[in-house]
């Protein structure tokens, strides 16, 4: 029964993690004309929100091991909530950038917590189901904030109305909080692995353990082509294909709604294929709908291929985090999911913003370019993990 109901806290609690996500990029348009400010400036502010969530993730062991995971939930989701609530009453730019600083701190803990956490102690039809949670988070997100632009022009209370939603998740984790102390007394062995080849590894170490560094290349262009679909995808509807604000917002909720959809379906697929397979076939999906973009094709078929991509990057980053205790083992894990978040947060930080100021000095035409890239360079770097992590458990046989 406790670990029934604290399931049950935790998809609420990816809820909570995907309701930011995808806001800025819906706004920016309309945030734009309002201050004035260049296009590519949404890009500072990623830096901004990925910055401190880099620094959030590195911290994420030391952190996680002083509160426990259910605090450190509680404490996000209040950070989150409170600075969403201070973006909405923001009078300038500067402001946005101050308030982007607790949104990003409050994210970069409680991603490595529940991840690891999950990861541990559920399986993996469990992982993709939670995910399919934060893309119902950021589903919700950009479809909230387009409907409230479509009716009120306001993006202010498309902030407050997310804001709100957050500070009541906040409001359970709290009273749930008893829950986690239940479970963890229940489940008190499952995070130790005493034939972990890795037990005795220490911080500097983790990056020498084999395949380690082509998995934070993975996650690290996982997280920015999926970030860059949702920063940049509604400026290149409206700028390239001439569609209206409201219009390419419902568009990218489509694509993040393609990842809540396809995890849904992953979870029951991960019964009969390993992670492996899974990682696999959703960057070759991502990778054909990448190319659709680049194709001179009607609309409606380019709204199917923001979809497919959103399918195709629904199973990769859950499917990775579930495979990290196996693949390097579970002593080493959280500290390994926390240089994988902080690696897709850099990802994040750096490329998009990179992409704005190419496109920017170049076209919009730049956009499905680099998802291409993007593409190609998971594949490689994720067969490379493969081939080196299962080189290594053949080795400790």
């Amino acid at each position: 029964m406790i670990t029934t109901v604290l399931l049950i806290i935790i998809y609420l609690a990816f809820i909570s993690l995907g309701l930011p996500d995808s806001l800025l990029g819906v706004a920016w348009p309309v945030m734009q004309q309002e201050w004035q400010a260049p296009l590519d400036a949404a890009g500072l502010v990623a830096i901004f929100i990925t910055g401190t969530t880099i620094i959030s993730s590195f911290l994420s062991g030391h952190i996680i091991r002083r509160f426990g995971t259910g605090k450190v939930t509680l404490i996000s989701c209040i950070m989150t909530g409170s600075a969403l609530l201070g973006i909405s009453y923001a009078p300038s730019y500067i402001w946005l950038l101050l308030f982007a600083i607790p949104l990003g701190f409050g994210a970069g803990s409680v991603d490595t917590a529940l991840n690891n956490y999950v990861a541990l102690h559920f399986k993996a039809h469990h992982m993709n189901w939670l995910h399919s949670f934060w893309g119902v988070g950021a589903t919700m997100g950009p479809y909230i904030m387009g409907k409230i632009l479509l009716h009120t022009s306001s993006w202010r209370l498309g902030y407050r109305t997310i804001a709100s939603i957050q500070l009541v998740l906040a409001s359970i984790l709290l009273i749930s909080l008893p829950l986690w102390f239940k479970h963890a007394a229940l489940t008190k062995d499952a995070a130790v692995d005493h034939h972990d080849p890795h037990t005795s590894s220490n911080r500097k170490g983790v990056m020498k353990i084999p395949g380690v560094i082509y998995a934070l290349l993975t996650f690290a262009f996982y997280c920015a082509a999926e970030l860059s679909v949702g920063l940049w995808g509604s400026s290149y509807l409206v700028q390239v294909k001439s569609l209206t604000v409201d219009t390419a917002a419902t568009w990218v909720a489509l694509y993040y709604g393609g990842i809540t959809i396809g995890r849904i379906i992953c979870g029951f697929i991960s019964f009969r294929l390993t992670n492996t397979q899974m990682i696999r076939s959703g960057i070759y999906i991502t990778f054909f709908g990448t190319l659709l973009l680049l194709l001179p094709l009607p609309n409606v078929v380019l709204m199917g291929a923001f979809i497919l991509i959103g399918l195709g990057l629904s199973p990769i980053f859950p499917a990775m985090i579930h495979a990290t205790p196996t693949r390097f083992g579970k002593t080493q894990s959280q500290t390994v999911i926390g240089y994988q978040m902080a690696f897709g947060y850099m990802g994040s930080a750096f490329l998009p913003p990179l992409l704005g100021f190419v496109i920017k000095h170049t076209s919009m035409f730049v956009f499905p370019v680099f998802l291409v890239m993007c593409s190609v360079i998971m594949l490689v770097s994720s067969e490379k993990t493969n081939v080196l992590t299962h080189r290594k458990a053949a080795s400790d046989e």
